[in-house]
């Protein structure tokens, strides 16, 4: 299997190394480009792929196609390289706001496409993606998307009318999260705590509590009571989040993100 990185940003660098270090397919077996000899050096220099000028040059030589580009790139790059797609190539997009009705359009034939919507945890193997497919995909096609995603996190089957939600509550997350890990560290820093130990201290207790949340199948309000002892300290900064307005402003956060991903 051959997979192809078209764009290596961020977030398709997040991807291809927990590809790699899953053993999901060897560097050999991965081809992607980028636009300037600089950061194909980088990428070279940092993922040990081979790295291409040339898009179509990608697309040739896989067998499975990411489109890592920015979505306002996306018809500029379909429309470069879609006489160069193999009919059985699979078209797998990561952009928020392109429906699978848009991408057929684009390509202008009928092709295999997947949506998909993962996180830059992929780089430590703990992304969250979803995956959609169009008529022309496979349960089988499914399932080797599915593989390969799976090799940097967890992947689960949505519609796609849930694509734009995903985005909300998982691939934008990441930034609230180290938002609120960076205002808890430097709180800790104001009160006397050296800045490498606070970021230590409040980033174990965020992946401590998200893992009690997925392994212990408790509601996340039952695990915030078994915490708040009567006249306690957790209940007294409680008091303070829900005075700040921590719910709201979080709950209105995801939602602005979800309607921005609808009009992209």
């Amino acid at each position: 299997m051959k997979i192809g990185f078209i764009g290596c940003g961020n977030m398709a660098s997040a991807m291809i190394g927990g590809i790699l270090k899953n053993h999901v397919a060897s560097p050999e077996d991965i081809l992607a480009s980028a636009k300037t000899e600089e950061s194909r050096q980088r990428s070279r220099e940092k993922l040990g792929i081979a790295l291409a000028s040339s898009n179509i040059e990608v697309t040739e030589f896989a067998d499975v196609l990411v489109l890592a580009v920015k979505p306002f790139y996306y018809e500029e790059v379909i429309t470069e390289i879609r006489r160069s797609v193999k009919k059985d190539t699979i078209i797998v997009s990561i952009a928020p706001g392109k429906t699978l009705d848009w991408l057929q359009n684009v390509f202008g034939s009928p092709l295999k496409i997947v949506r998909t919507m993962p996180n830059t945890p992929a780089l430590v193997g703990e992304a969250m993606s979803c995956i959609c497919g169009n008529s022309h995909v496979t349960d089988q096609d499914l399932h080797l998307v599915c593989e390969i995603f799976q090799g940097f996190g967890k992947t689960e089957m949505v519609t796609e009318e849930l694509i734009d939600v995903v985005v909300g509550v998982s691939g934008s997350s990441p930034a609230y999260v180290f938002m609120f890990i960076e205002a808890m560290a430097d709180a800790a820093v104001a009160g006397g705590m050296p800045r490498a130990q606070a970021y230590r201290f409040a980033a174990q207790a965020v992946l401590g509590s998200a893992k009690m949340v997925l392994e212990t199948g408790k509601h996340p309000g039952e695990l915030k009571d078994m915490v708040c002892s009567p006249k306690g300290t957790t209940i007294e900064a409680v008091r303070v989040l829900e005075e700040k307005g921590l719910r709201s402003a979080v709950f209105e956060a995801v939602k602005a993100c979800v309607e921005k991903s609808r009009n992209v």
